[in-house]
């Protein structure tokens, strides 16, 4: 992080990962809401651990962008072996990456677990996803960069929507089967990820600096400061205006997203019944008809006999 990349890069993943579990937690729900059971993660047909898998990678990358490859000198240590101050936020962030890759590899490897209970091995996993969020959110919070200025009030803003991450997930252990906890947990992550994005451009961006405010090189990443007291206190007026059309923006989507996947699973499932009554209906009819018709042959042979007693 620090860069528009790293802000732009993880957030995407945020991103997909949002879009994942609201997808999917829609998807279950519509065709079971009378059996549904929040699951942590969601598998692929093509590859079981596809979710988990992409966590791993991405974790790995953003440690190792922030540790080596970001630094000049390929590491972020002094000749002494000390944490330089300029580095302490790499190591803030790639601790952010290690608990995120700490859930990653216990979601595979609780899964291929052989735990008698499968809502304990989801329990311990929902419990390793929620350190993880308490993670960022202790990071984010006790950031060591600049906590006054435009950025600061980005990454407060940033911290809330954490703050509802980690509490539908802690709620989800608690209640595995309400659907509303899994759908908010869902649009929190989803959340992270947009405002992620948003804050890589609007921080990294030369032509989107508030007016009065610039960008400013401090320990070796770029900064955005305000002339004057004003400038500074409009600069994050905007940014608090801009979460709030964010967070409606959100809602909307978010509503409209549920209405349409339960439209199309609810419809194809009445589709399928639908045949599944037709073809019933049919058998039902051809039952009659060969029914009808065998009791006509026996009416048949019955006047028969008749005649012959005669």
């Amino acid at each position: 992080m620090g860069t528009l990349i790293g802000h732009v890069a993880p957030g995407f993943g945020f991103i997909l990962i949002g879009l994942w579990h609201l997808f999917n937690h829609t998807k279950l729900h519509s065709l079971n809401p009378k059996t549904y059971a929040s699951l942590p993660w969601f598998s692929s047909r093509f590859f079981r651990y596809i979710e988990p898998t992409l966590i791993i990678i991405g974790s790995l990358i953003s440690i190792a962008m922030e540790l080596f490859i970001g630094p000049a000198n390929g590491q972020p240590l002094d000749p002494d072996w000390s944490i330089p101050s300029n580095h302490l936020h790499n190591f803030e962030h790639s601790s952010i990456s290690l608990a995120f890759l700490t859930y990653a590899l216990f979601a595979v490897i609780l899964d291929r677990a052989r735990l008698p209970d499968p809502g304990l091995k989801h329990g311990l996993t929902q419990l390793a996803a929620a350190v993880a969020f308490g993670q960022q959110l202790l990071m984010f919070h006790l950031h060591s960069a600049d906590h006054m200025g435009v950025e600061g009030q980005y990454h407060w803003l940033l911290q809330l929507v954490i703050a509802v991450s980690l509490g539908s997930t802690i709620i989800g252990i608690w209640k595995p089967r309400s659907f509303l906890v899994s759908f908010v947990r869902s649009i929190s992550i989803l959340f992270q990820g947009v405002w992620f994005v948003t804050m890589g451009f609007a921080l990294w961006t030369p032509g989107l600096i508030p007016k009065g405010c610039f960008m400013n090189s401090e320990d070796g990443h770029w900064v955005v400061r305000c002339g004057d007291q004003g400038s500074l206190e409009r600069a994050k007026s905007l940014v608090n205006i801009e979460f709030s059309w964010f967070l409606v923006g959100m809602v909307f989507f978010s509503m409209g997203f549920y209405l349409a996947v339960r439209r199309w699973y609810v419809d194809v499932e009445r589709e399928y019944l639908g045949l599944d009554e037709e073809v019933e209906s049919e058998d039902l009819e051809s039952q009659k008809k060969l029914d009808e018709s065998e009791s006509f042959v026996h009416m048949g042979k019955g006047f028969k006999s008749l005649d012959l007693e005669r």
